[in-house]
């Protein structure tokens, strides 16, 4: 079993910063590539994006590309969401996620997810 608990979010002015992290136990974190995905009201949990095992490898939703960046701190069992120019379409629970497998922009392929942090964009 891996355990994940999100935090970070809150309210941001649009156009402005929020980084949100994911910490993980139990299992290795390492051996788990790790996903972000949102939720908006109303809407279906999309993709946002994904980071290998040893972070090498990235991938990102078009609506996020060059504004959020995914990293991972394998010491710190931590998965990061940087989030800049934050549009008013970003609001949303993010969740982040867990798979034994290589990344993916699949939420279906995930084994592990936590609870979530919602983020609120004011304009």
């Amino acid at each position: 079993q891996v355990q994940l608990v999100e935090s970070g979010g809150g309210l941001v002015q649009a156009g402005g910063s929020l980084r949100l992290s994911c910490a993980a136990s139990g299992r290795t974190f390492s051996n788990y590539a790790m996903g972000w995905f949102r939720q908006a009201p109303g809407k279906e949990r999309d993709f946002v994006a994904t980071i290998s095992w040893g972070g090498g490898s990235t991938d990102y939703a078009d609506s996020v590309k060059g504004r959020f960046t995914i990293s991972r701190d394998n010491a710190k069992n931590t998965v990061y969401l940087q989030m800049n120019s934050v549009k008013p379409e970003d609001p949303a629970v993010y969740y982040c996620a867990a798979r034994s497998r290589g990344p993916s922009n699949r939420g279906s392929l995930y084994d592990y997810w936590g609870q979530g942090t919602q983020v609120t964009v004011s304009s």
